[in-house]
């Protein structure tokens, strides 16, 4: 990936969890000098020892870079990270660039823009999409927004960080706007494929030979190729865990309030989630959906029996 309009820039990248420690690694795979933060000291001690530098806190973190990568759960977390007690924007040189990750209501990333831009640095609404595995390959699709002048001041680093990168608009809230709309198709087609492999259980089906079946044939889509084989395999750590999806669809009921618009389906897809976090499933791996469906029935999976909910 070309990197040349931020060449020479320092970048921090916030927060190294699956997503963001792939996405600091393909920065620094792009010849950036990249400095990592996370709560975690050890994972911060792996990614220095890997790829890069290491900052003991946001401040050192933010200190002497050009642009920051947050890359953190939720608005709140961004938030926190940004406007919190030692927070980025209390150390944050002068004009530097805020590329805000996490996915989060519009009306959240227009107000942290506002906030950011107050104090003289620039904001980019950058959510992603692609999962831990092209974080790594530095082949994400990015959904930018923003003002002209911040994106172009980052377009090498998303540019590294991306095989897809829209360019949506000139204002924050709209790549968040986008990014929802793909929220609310992934949790849907979660909850259809988890229910379908268990719904192909009950029927006595070899489910490995369904899988075989289904991503040939018209009813496959990217989440039931890229899910079920947690299913089959039985492996429920979390690549996208359970709880991301509670957040995420619970923002889509909130707008779909908001906007008197229906989701239905989105809804009852949202229900399957919180159910199978009220199991136990939280911090479990998103295909634990079908670890409810089973449950309920009755069945087992490969892996843990139906009763077992650790």
């Amino acid at each position: 990936m070309a990197t040349t309009d931020s060449s020479g820039a320092q970048l921090s990248v916030i927060g190294l969890g699956s997503m963001g420690y792939g996405m600091a690694q393909s920065l620094a795979k792009g010849g950036f000098a990249v400095t990592g933060f996370d709560t975690r000291p050890d994972v911060v001690a792996k990614f220095a020892a890997e790829h890069g530098a290491g900052a003991v806190s946001l401040a050192e973190a933010a200190a002497t870079a050009d642009i920051l990568v947050i890359v953190v759960v939720n608005a709140d977390q961004t938030q926190q990270v940004l406007l919190g007690e030692g927070g980025l924007l209390a150390s944050a040189k002068p004009g530097a660039v805020i590329v805000s990750c996490a996915t989060m209501a519009p009306e959240r990333a227009r107000a942290l823009a506002e906030a950011v831009e107050a104090t003289g640095r620039h904001y980019v609404d950058a959510p992603i999409s692609g999962g831990a595995t092209r974080a790594a390959e530095g082949a994400l699709t990015m959904l930018v927004s923003g003002r002209p002048e911040a994106i172009a001041k980052a377009r090498g680093a998303l540019d590294a960080m991306s095989a897809k990168l829209y360019l949506l608009g000139d204002e924050s809230g709209i790549g968040a706007s986008f990014k929802i709309v793909n929220q609310l198709l992934a949790g849907v087609h979660i909850a259809a494929a988890s229910e379908a492999i268990v719904f192909a259980k009950r029927l006595g089906l070899d489910i490995a030979k369904v899988y075989e079946v289904i991503t040939a044939s018209a009813g496959n889509s990217w989440m039931f190729e890229n899910r079920m084989p947690h299913v089959l395999e039985g492996d429920y750590s979390p690549k996208s865990a359970v709880e991301i999806f509670t957040k995420d669809l619970g923002i889509i009921a909130d707008i779909s309030r908001s906007e008197k618009f229906a989701t239905p389906i989105a809804s009852s897809a949202l229900q399957m989630f919180l159910m199978t976090a009220a199991a136990g499933m939280g911090k479990d791996d998103d295909a634990s959906v079908a670890r409810l469906y089973a449950m309920i029935a009755g069945l087992d999976l490969p892996g843990a029996p139906a009763s077992d909910k650790d």
